[in-house]
């Protein structure tokens, strides 16, 4: 397994994450959603050069709260990039409580939320090298922060959105592991 570029400078981290985006998420339409905002260049993309947890929930605490108080038409999603901390899954899938806490604690819940993308993401009950997980593999760990007015209005012009997890597994099935590798979008190496 790849591990991420820990030497890649801010524009090098940005450029394999939208090149991620713009291949698999968009590419394989994984997120029937992205592609509007993408295009639109409502996508803020933020690297933090955190090295701890308690830093990260700093810079997430802040991005939320710039996130909450930007007009959508100009940032209508955040992906917070944070190469340096939480590389490994099961510390990452901690933290994801951490984020959910500081979104209550902010008064944020329903509003904003968090949605998670990892170089070893995992599913429950899942092998490690199940295809399946590769619908959150990213070149680098990403919190993804939403809003759920966005979400509702996709949701809204997509009716299916229910069956969005079931097609990407069915996707990445198809696509196999030379077929992911093959799209050269991590992790970054």
């Amino acid at each position: 397994m790849s591990t991420p570029n820990l030497n890649a400078d801010d524009e090098q981290i940005i450029a394999a994450t939208q090149q991620w985006l713009e291949k698999a998420v968009i590419g394989l339409n994984l997120c029937p959603f992205a592609k509007a905002v993408h295009v639109k260049k409502q996508v803020r993309y933020v690297v933090s050069s955190a090295t701890t947890p308690e830093v990260l929930l700093e810079t997430l605490m802040n991005e939320l709260q710039l996130l909450s108080d930007t007009d959508p038409e100009t940032i209508d999603t955040t992906l917070l990039i944070h190469p340096f901390v939480l590389n490994d899954f099961l510390d990452y899938n901690e933290f994801l409580d951490v984020a959910d806490a500081a979104l209550e604690d902010m008064q944020l819940d329903g509003e904003l939320q968090v949605a998670s993308f990892h170089p070893q993401y995992q599913f429950a009950d899942t092998d490690i090298n199940d295809i399946s997980n590769f619908t959150n593999r990213a070149p680098y760990p990403i919190l993804h922060l939403l809003r759920e007015d966005s979400i509702e209005r996709a949701v809204e012009a997509f009716p299916e959105a229910s069956e969005i997890f079931d097609k990407n597994i069915e996707t990445m099935q198809k696509l196999g592991h030379d077929g992911w590798d093959a799209l050269d979008v991590g992790p970054a190496k």
